[in-house]
């Protein structure tokens, strides 16, 4: 399995319902490093797993619909604890619409897998993965 990872950031405010989450249930703001993984069983005619800079804007677009959101305030995540593996999700599946839609050009067609990664801080991060 190959694979190509890019990368980016984001930054969002937000705040958690639930004992569980202690001081967390105020308002907080986080920066997340986001990593997508890319995956392809076979490298393409090319010689390449994806187009590095589709890549790259493509995630920056997705991303820029969530940078300096309160995301408290987001309809889409009404009700929702928009914790960092949450988030991890929603990436994911924004990211695996664009491919599908073909924003990754005719390379982007071959790919098998993607994970998306939010480092939360350089010690902890969340990660969710699936086949496309």
């Amino acid at each position: 399995m190959y694979s190509l990872n890019v990368r980016d950031h984001i930054m969002i405010a937000h705040s958690f319902q639930g004992e569980i989450f202690g001081p967390a249930q105020r308002m907080h703001g986080a920066t997340y490093v986001i990593d997508a993984c890319f995956q392809r069983e076979e490298l393409d005619a090319d010689g390449l797993v994806v187009d590095i800079g589709l890549a790259s804007t493509v995630l920056h677009a997705k991303l820029a619909e969530l940078n300096f959101r309160n995301l408290d305030e987001e309809a889409a995540f009404k009700g929702r604890n928009t914790t960092t593996e949450f988030m991890a999700r929603v990436i994911f599946e924004r990211m695996a619409v664009a491919i599908r839609d073909g924003e990754l050009g005719e390379g982007g067609r071959g790919l098998t897998g993607l994970k998306v990664t939010l480092h939360e801080s350089h010690i902890a991060w969340a990660s969710y993965e699936g086949r496309l």
